[in-house]
């Protein structure tokens, strides 16, 4: 699944190349994605100008004077920018066809992501509860520290939560515990405010360094401007199980929590 850097990344591809464009028609070939594409959606874009790309969370938002175009890739969906009359292929499911003649084109096999709609001076359901932009000053150690009072929730499980802080996926979960030396079942309310803080710091620095090349090269994901990513290099344990730990060399132990893979070191992370 698209991450945080990579979702970053995207925005950054395609932001030159839709900001101060205006579409001029929008072409659904799949309306059922994760939810229905709303059937007034070209009504409420047509003839308009993007006035800039911002993200929130995992959400694209493509801002216009009316409101904005709430886009999320799901599990496996990527955003191109292709010639308008470029043919589309079996995946390709909807094209926001622009003035330049080229067409910002979602593909997704698996038809869990999203394009929805937000009006001016609203908030959406889907972003009215989410938690802090993890690159923001506004997420710091005093924050986790309130939020992880008494909590008794696995800190992997928890950082991953939304609601506490957005776009801390499973990938860099497994690489910022690892990096802080937390042990991803250690409940959340017994981790002292001088280890939290540690991780807030590892949180920023992982996720800033994986922007900074690309976000993370998965089958799924090509970035917007269609060059893949480069994190995967520097992956220190996810999908390393079994492997030594680049540290200690002490095997990777690998073990499901909350459904999903999670590698750590046994006596690196405490």
């Amino acid at each position: 699944m698209p991450e945080l850097p990579e979702v970053e990344t995207t925005r950054r591809g395609i932001e030159p190349y839709l900001t101060g464009e205006t579409v001029v028609d929008l072409v659904v070939r799949q309306p059922k994605l994760r939810w229905p594409i709303p059937d007034d959606l070209l009504l409420k874009v047509k003839d308009q100008r993007i006035a800039s790309v911002e993200r929130r969370g995992k959400y694209l938002l493509l801002h216009f004077p009316a409101g904005a175009v709430m886009i999320h890739l799901g599990m496996s969906g990527s955003l191109y920018l292709v010639a308008a009359e470029q043919p589309a292929a079996y995946h390709d499911h909807v094209d926001l066809v622009l003035s330049s003649g080229r067409a910002l084109r979602l593909t997704d096999p698996r038809r869990f992501g999203s394009v929805l709609w937000q009006d001016k001076g609203t908030s959406h359901a889907l972003l009215a509860k989410l938690g802090p932009e993890p690159l923001s000053d506004s997420f710091n150690a005093i924050y986790l520290t309130q939020c992880c009072k008494a909590r008794k929730q696995a800190i992997k499980q928890f950082i991953m939560d939304s609601h506490v802080v957005v776009g801390v996926g499973n990938i860099y979960a497994n690489e910022v515990l690892f990096s802080a030396g937390i042990h991803p079942k250690r409940q959340a309310g017994k981790i002292s405010v001088a280890r939290l803080s540690i991780l807030v710091e590892e949180i920023k620095k992982v996720l800033s360094r994986a922007i900074e090349q690309g976000g993370t090269t998965l089958k799924d994901f090509v970035g917007g401007d269609g060059k893949p990513g480069y994190f995967k290099q520097e992956l220190q344990v996810y999908g390393r199980g079994d492997q030594p730990c680049t540290v200690c060399e002490t095997t990777l132990k690998e073990i499901r929590l909350g459904q999903r893979s999670t590698v750590y070191c046994p006596e690196c992370q405490r």
